[in-house]
């Protein structure tokens, strides 16, 4: 198999110390010497370099080395064949443009839905028909074909710009595509840039028949305090405290760790993370926050479809507050009533502002360290943690640091949750986590989420918007309602567009 290197940066970056021990692997410390590749992103251009010759004996990787190139996003391959010929056209990174956007990709493992099968026979994903195919394999690669299937998806899917949340769901719908009915059999570990800011990155790792090696993705963010780090494959060492900035960041993703003294994770099975400022996201809500940011994809030929949640006229935090108060008995509604409350999406901290005055302790999360220090700012929280709704939800879930600060009593008297289920499609297991989370008694959730007309077909609980929310059936709020024996104590709606309509609401467990 093949072997990957992936930077991200939240500041121009050189990549010399990871490449130096990276181009090693490719026929020195490693077996993979049939080939080697860069695309490196600089403004809207990429800069490539191929070559069939091993990494580590190649005059032009040894250029690489000598050249401090700087840059927000790069992906990098040495391969070892395993489908198509020793020659340059099966040289990754491929690229391609697509929307006025250069595209590159990189591919460790195999696709068996893409091995030795004429173009005309190759699987197409999403929306794609043979009419409307438009990238071809150059070379004879199950690596490419894959390339081209989720190029021509994409391309079929849309008609305007997508948003980050969109392209984020799209592309994990295609590798769940790629892989169905051929999951055992199946190694599927790609970088896929498309632009200088973003860099997707997705795993499904397995080992060929008959090999003990592992294929799989790992990933580190080096970040202040930076420290000294020690490569794997060859005896050299760097500072990073005495050539970096405290602004910068860096996201390394790699097919196995290239340091010794690092913490690196391991991708899960299926997980598609996207990489954006030195940072990984794989919820909606964050990748939207990227958008927001002007941060998502350029285009000087294709327009952006971009449409507002939640009209500007409504300030959904104080709403739901105001919505909470409603259902609070009158002798509790001007005192700190709650004994603790948690903010199921902290963000920047605007929900926590709003429920401040009636919790004494409240916790947030956030699955955005960045949003989470943000929040920290706004001095409303006692407990901020970095992760899902299930890391302060449930008991087995939690940290130390939550459990030590919560005490033997982990039940919260007001869960809130504003504008947080609009960017999550399937909420029975938020629903699930809630219920086990809340107070028995007097305990309320309170919620923010977009509805959507009830569809012709009734197995549809939600939808994904073009602006990349999700607005959920009546019906289906309705069923994990009675699912998880809570009752409706409050709501109220408005309209956000056409066939969509905004709605805040407050549930309680049945006594």
């Amino acid at each position: 198999m093949c072997q990957l290197l992936g930077m991200n940066c939240a500041t121009p970056t050189d990549f010399t110390f990871s490449f130096r021990g990276f181009a090693k692997r490719g026929g020195e410390t490693d077996k993979h010497e049939h080939g080697w590749g860069l695309a490196v992103y600089e403004g809207r251009g990429l800069r490539t370099f191929l070559d069939p010759l091993p990494a580590a004996k190649s005059p032009v990787a040894e250029l690489v080395e000598r050249y401090p190139m700087k840059t927000l996003n790069m992906l990098a391959h040495i391969r070892y064949a395993t489908q198509g010929g020793v020659n340059l056209e099966n040289v990754h990174p491929f690229q391609r443009e697509m929307w006025g956007i250069q595209w590159s990709f990189a591919h460790n493992g195999e696709v068996p839905k893409y091995v030795n099968k004429e173009c005309k026979d190759y699987p197409l994903l999403g929306r794609t028909n043979r009419r409307q195919t438009f990238y071809h394999p150059v070379g004879d690669t199950d690596s490419e074909a894959t390339f081209c299937a989720i190029l021509n998806g994409l391309r079929a899917e849309f008609t305007t710009l997508p948003t980050l949340p969109v392209l984020y769901e799209t592309i994990q719908r295609f590798c769940s595509e790629i892989v169905s009915d051929n999951e055992e059999s199946t190694i599927l570990n790609f970088l896929l840039g498309c632009g200088q800011y973003t860099l997707f990155a997705y795993s499904w790792p397995g080992a060929r028949p008959g090999s003990q090696v592992w294929n799989g993705l790992y990933y580190t963010i080096r970040r202040p305090p930076f420290s000294t780090a020690k490569l794997t494959d060859v005896d050299y060492a760097v500072d990073f405290s005495q050539v970096t900035t405290p602004k910068d960041r860096v996201a390394v993703i790699a097919t196995s760790p290239l340091t010794v003294n690092e913490e690196w994770t391991e991708f899960k099975r299926g997980q598609l993370l996207m990489f954006d400022n030195g940072h990984p996201y794989s919820e909606l809500y964050d990748c939207d926050e990227v958008e927001q940011k002007g941060r998502g994809l350029s285009s000087r030929v294709m327009e952006k479809y971009i449409c507002s949640g939640i009209d500007n006229q409504y300030d959904t935090p104080t709403l739901l507050r105001h919505l909470v108060d409603t259902v609070v008995c009158t002798s509790k509604k001007d005192k700190v009533w709650a004994r603790k409350g948690a903010d199921l999406g902290c963000g920047t901290g605007l929900s926590g502002l709003a429920f401040r005055s009636c919790v004494h302790d409240m916790t947030g999360v956030d699955i955005s360290a960045e949003m989470v220090e943000t929040a920290k700012e706004r001095g409303c929280y006692d407990h901020l943690v970095v992760g899902d709704a299930e890391c302060i939800l449930r008991k087995d879930s939690m940290g130390d640091a939550l459990k030590q600060h919560l005490g033997e009593d982990t039940e919260f008297d007001i869960i809130f949750a504003c504008d947080v289920l609009v960017y999550i499609g399937d909420l029975r297991p938020i629903f699930r986590s809630v219920s086990k989370g809340l107070t028995k008694k007097e305990g309320y959730f309170a919620f923010s989420a977009e509805l959507v007309e009830e569809v012709s077909d009734s197995d549809t609980k939600f939808v994904l918007q073009p602006c990349a929310r999700f607005a959920h059936t009546q019906s289906y709020i309705d069923s994990l309602t009675r699912e998880f024996d809570f009752e409706i104590k409050a709501f109220k709606t408005w309209t956000v567009r056409k066939n969509v309509t905004g709605t805040i609401m407050v549930l309680g467990l049945r006594a």
